[in-house]
């Protein structure tokens, strides 16, 4: 079974920075896709960035320019460099992976990790 565990979450002031990584238990074995998403209380779930096996990305508007996914196939991890954060980005954020289709920021990913927490005060 497919792990994903995210860490690197935090509270931090308004334009500051985060690197969050998730760190998959088996990342040769599936790594069709994988992306980030956050949900705020209240809101859906919204896609923030997503990198396929080729290294091609996407983002979602309101991160482009700030955000910035990567990954290391060496170390089975997935990263989401966040500079210049804003109140509105505090969410919980989840990385997910699927090993059959290419959702890209649709969140109809086939695992999830649990989520880190960025709060980002003004």
């Amino acid at each position: 079974q497919l792990q994903l565990v995210e860490s690197g979450g935090g509270s931090v002031q308004s334009g500051g920075s985060l690197r969050l990584s998730c760190a998959a238990s088996t990342y040769s074995y599936c790594r069709h896709q994988m992306g980030w998403f956050r949900q705020a209380p209240g809101k859906e779930r919204e896609g923030v960035a997503a990198i396929d096996y080729d290294s091609n990305t996407r983002y979602a508007d309101f991160v482009k320019g700030r955000f910035t996914i990567s990954q290391d196939n060496a170390k089975n991890t997935l990263y989401l460099q966040m500079n210049g954060l804003k109140p509105e980005d505090t969410a919980m954020y989840y990385c997910a992976t699927d090993c059959r289709m290419q959702w890209w920021l649709i969140p109809r990913y086939q695992y999830w990790g649990q989520g880190t927490q960025v709060t980002v005060s003004s």
